[in-house]
C-alpha cells in the first residue's frame, strides 16, 4: 500500500495540493465535509504514519490525520459542532493541528437550528419536543461564540443548517423569515454567517433580502429534497453578500443519506460522477475569482463516493 501511496497517489496528493493553495490565495477556499475517512488512506493519506506495532492504529489515525490533511486543503467544515458546542479546548486542539492560513468553518450546534428535537436516540427525552433554545442568540454568543473568539483568524464561515421544516413548524415560510430576520439582527457583527435552507420552496425574495440586510450569505447546498448548487445560483437574489460565497455540495436531489452511505462508503473512489455538481464547482470558482469574493466550497463523499476525487475534477476543469 505504501509504494502505491509513493508513487501515483503522491502526484495526485501534490496536484490537489497546489491547486488547494494557489485558490486560496485567491481567498478561495476548498475543503471536504469532515476528514477522518480511512477510504482517504494511500490518497492524501500515507498509511505508514498511523501504524503502529506494523498494524493500522485506527486511534492514531483518528487523532493525528487533520495534521496529514491540512498539507493538501487550507479549510474543512468541521461538522462536529453540529452535534454539541464546541469548547475553547476542542477548538484549541483542532487549530494546533494546521499550520498558518488554513481554516475551520463550522456547522453551528442543532440546539440552535432545531426548532423541534427529532425522533433520534441521542436526543434522550427531549425527542419529539419543541426546542426551547430554537434561535436563542444569547445562548449562541455564549456557548458558541464565545469560544470561538480566540480563534477568530482561524475561522472562515459559520454555518448555520436548518434542517426540514414541516407545517407543524411553520405554516407560511414568511413566518420563518420573521424569527431568523429577529435572530440574525441580535448577532455579533464581525463573523461570516452562513445560513442552510432545507425547504425549497423558501427560497423567496423575502428570504434573501433578509440575508442581505444583515450581510448573511446564503449557503447554496445540494441536498435530498432541494434545487442543485447549479439551480440555486440562479435564482433572483441568491447571492446575498458582495463579500462571500459560499455552498456545500452533499448529496444528489433525490437520494437520502442513508442511500448514499450505502452506495459509496467506505469512499475510496468517486462511484457516480456527477457532471452537474462538477460544473456548479467550476462556475462557482469562476464567479468568486471574477467578482473577488472570498469563497468558502465544501463536498462531501456522499456526493459521488469520493470528496476527493470530485475536488479534483472542480479544481482542474476551474483553471
Amino acid at each position: 500500500m505504501h509504494d502505491l501511496f509513493a508513487t501515483a497517489e503522491k502526484s495526485f496528493r501534490s496536484t490537489l495540493r497546489s491547486s488547494a493553495e494557489r485558490l486560496a490565495a485567491s481567498n478561495i477556499f476548498i475543503g471536504t465535509s469532515s476528514w477522518k475517512y480511512e477510504g482517504w488512506l494511500g490518497t492524501i493519506y500515507d498509511p505508514l504514519r498511523y501504524c503502529y506495532r506494523g498494524k493500522f492504529a485506527e486511534s492514531r489515525f483518528e487523532r493525528d490525520c487533520l495534521s496529514e490533511y491540512a498539507e493538501t486543503f487550507k479549510s474543512v467544515c468541521v461538522d462536529a459542532a453540529y452535534y454539541q458546542f464546541p469548547s475553547e479546548k476542542y477548538l484549541a486542539g483542532l487549530v494546533g493541528k494546521v499550520p498558518a492560513g488554513f481554516c475551520f468553518s463550522f456547522k453551528v450546534t442543532d440546539d440552535i437550528t432545531l426548532k423541534r428535537f427529532t425522533d433520534l436516540p441521542r436526543f434522550g427525552i427531549k425527542a419529539g419536543k419543541p426546542n426551547r433554545n430554537y434561535l436563542n442568540a444569547e445562548l449562541f454568543i455564549s456557548a458558541f461564540l464565545k469560544p470561538c473568539e480566540p480563534f477568530r483568524d482561524k475561522i472562515g464561515m459559520l454555518i448555520f443548517e436548518f434542517s426540514r421544516f414541516y407545517p407543524v413548524d411553520y405554516a407560511q415560510g414568511r413566518d420563518f423569515v420573521a424569527d431568523l430576520d429577529s435572530f440574525l439582527g441580535k448577532l455579533p457583527a464581525g463573523w461570516n454567517y452562513g445560513v442552510e435552507l432545507r425547504n425549497k420552496e423558501w427560497l423567496q425574495p423575502n428570504y434573501f433580502a433578509v440575508l442581505r440586510r444583515h450581510g448573511v450569505v446564503h449557503v447554496f447546498n445540494n441536498w435530498s429534497r432541494m434545487p442543485t448548487v447549479g439551480e440555486q445560483m440562479l435564482v433572483a437574489g441568491s447571492e446575498t453578500s458582495d463579500a462571500v460565497v459560499a455552498a456545500r455540495f452533499l448529496l444528489k436531489p433525490g437520494r437520502s443519506y442513508e442511500q448514499a452511505v450505502k452506495q459509496f462508503s467506505p469512499y475510496r473512489s468517486a462511484r457516480e460522477i456527477n457532471e452537474e455538481a462538477r460544473a456548479a464547482g467550476k462556475k462557482l470558482i469562476a464567479k468568486a475569482k471574477q467578482q473577488g469574493k472570498k469563497a468558502f466550497i465544501y463536498v462531501n463523499n456522499r456526493l459521488e463516493g469520493n470528496a476527493l476525487a470530485t475536488i479534483s475534477a472542480m479544481i482542474q476543469i476551474s483553471e
